[in-house]
């Protein structure tokens, strides 16, 4: 017997059709919407009327024209959800380490120096981590002024909220 229980197997059977059928309707349409019925000159079609069940040329148009819309609006959705959004927020602290805060390549205090920034100084914070314990405090936070550094959360006063996670 197979894995999948009989409602998951009819799910399944059920959404095939239903891609099968719009597929085909898709297909179809531009076909259909190429080939319009001829006007006279009062605006009315020539040949007979369509069937109850069947859709004039230009309202399969129109269907057409409405996929084609929505088809349209949702590669733009798709590109706009894949292109990676810059953060929201700017996350700001100021220095209150005295004379200065050293900046680091890594968030750890064994780490090499790269740069310090001046008591008082406020300061672009990208994101925060865990890194090495400094008083009590193992936050550390991403710096984005200038060059990209690590400074410990110790010695920076958050104005606002806190930065988010990296």
């Amino acid at each position: 017997m197979s894995p999948l229980s009989r409602p998951a197997r009819l799910r399944r059977i059920g959404l095939c059709v239903a891609t099968g059928a719009l597929a085909a309707v898709t297909a179809a349409a531009p076909a259909l919407a190429a080939d319009p019925q001829p006007v006279d000159h009062r605006g009315q079609a020539a040949a007979s009327a369509p069937a109850s069940d069947e859709l004039s040329a230009s309202a399969l148009q129109r269907e057409y024209e409405a996929q084609q819309k929505e088809a349209a609006r949702q590669d733009a959705q798709t590109q706009n959800q894949a292109r990676p959004q810059a953060p929201k927020r700017t996350y700001k602290g100021r220095i209150i380490a005295k004379p200065n805060l050293l900046l680091r390549d890594r968030p750890t205090r064994s780490s090499r120096v790269v740069g310090s920034v001046k008591y008082g100084t406020v300061v672009n914070i990208f994101c925060k981590t865990t890194g090495d314990n400094v008083d009590g405090n193992n936050r550390w936070y991403l710096l984005t002024d200038g060059t990209w550094a690590w400074g410990s959360a110790r010695y920076i006063e958050n104005i606002g909220a806190a930065p988010r996670w990296c």
